[in-house]
């Protein structure tokens, strides 16, 4: 898996940058001020201008940025890869990537949270993308038979990007539930175990047929 890019960044830039990602992420765009972000990153106003030109330009380059570092989350999970780790017990996931690839306290998976949930149009060109590419996954899988075919692999799709996806987007309620946060290496651990457990044996049996009279 490639690592998030930007990381190491220490300049001007890259601070006001990542003090934007962190208000951003904790309040939404629309809520942070310019002199917020400003006092944050402990720089002037002024600064934010020369770099950014404006709030909406600097809002731009946290996308882009976020971006970069959500698609880097795919690396790594192409064809033969992903299907050796899908056959063995390790788990390949969105969640498990950004649980990985994403330092304890890094806003990344709360600034994706906003950008999903709130119509966002970042994060319905992030969703496009992780769909297409989930597709396209699912049919290199099953043509090299690790997974089933679907009736419906559109739909099947669909399902399996949302549901990893709804282990960040419900991160809280799902850490209070169950008592460890799901993206931390214990709580993915226990999600992926039993993640599997139903993919690969299922959750439910067929009830059994009545005898006909």
């Amino acid at each position: 898996m490639s690592s998030v890019p930007g990381d190491g960044d220490l300049t001007a830039r890259a601070a006001i940058r990542n003090a934007a990602l962190r208000l951003f992420a904790a309040h939404g765009h629309d809520a942070v001020t310019v002199r917020e972000i400003a006092k944050a990153a402990g720089v002037s106003p002024a600064l934010i201008v020369h770099h950014f030109g404006s709030k909406d330009g600097l809002r731009v380059a946290v996308d882009e940025y976020a971006a970069r570092a959500f698609d880097a989350v795919f690396d790594g999970f192409e064809g033969e890869d992903l299907a050796s780790l899908l056959s063995s017990a390790e788990s390949a996931s969105i969640a498990d990537a950004f649980a990985r690839g994403f330092p304890p306290g890094s806003p990344l998976p709360a600034y994706l949270r906003r950008l999903l949930l709130t119509a966002d149009p970042a994060g319905a060109a992030l969703f496009g993308r992780w769909y297409a590419a989930t597709r396209r996954l699912l049919d290199a899988l099953a043509a090299l038979g690790v997974v089933t075919p679907s009736a419906d692999p559109d739909a099947r799709a669909a399902f399996l990007l949302v549901n990893d996806l709804a282990l960040i987007l419900l991160r809280n309620q799902i850490a209070t539930t169950l008592g460890v946060d799901p993206l931390s290496p214990d709580g993915i651990d226990r999600w992926a175990r039993e993640a599997m457990a139903v993919y690969t044996t299922g959750a439910f049996v067929a009830p059994p047929v009545p005898p006909k009279e």
